[in-house]
């Protein structure tokens, strides 16, 4: 199992933030003996208002979640939701084969399974590949 997982936060606009900010989703990132796991909290959206995409060892999801709820003269007196555009780009460590990855969207959690590459689980080598 691999000991360490980067992360790359990056912001989505390089124009300062609005009302509605950039921000980074909650992000689980774990290992299990078939390979690695991450899980984003991204409730409140559709499928087709996220995108992932990878570059080299990067994994980048982004994507925008809507206010489409809020009265339009409201005064908040707490706000801890997050709207607007959002990006956050994982570097996965070497040993991983993000060429079979695979994702679901279900109930507001984003899943991202990336098995190990399969030297890392018979001792055979491997080319790393890309989708």
């Amino acid at each position: 199992m691999k000991s360490s997982v980067h992360f790359a936060r990056h912001s989505a606009r390089s124009e300062p933030a609005s009302s509605e900010g950039d921000w980074v989703p909650n992000t689980d990132v774990y290992t299990t003996d078939e390979g690695l796991v991450i899980k984003v909290e991204l409730a409140g959206m559709r499928r087709e208002d996220m995108s992932l995409t990878v570059e080299d060892n990067r994994l980048r999801i982004s994507g925008n979640r809507p206010d489409g709820c809020r009265a339009p003269k409201c005064n908040f007196l707490v706000m801890e939701i997050n709207y607007g555009r959002f990006e956050n780009v994982i570097e996965i460590p070497s040993g991983y084969d993000l060429s079979r990855a695979t994702a679901a969207y279900v109930n507001g959690f984003l899943r991202i399974d990336i098995p190990l590459q399969q030297n890392e689980r018979n001792g055979h080598s491997s080319t790393r590949r890309s989708f």
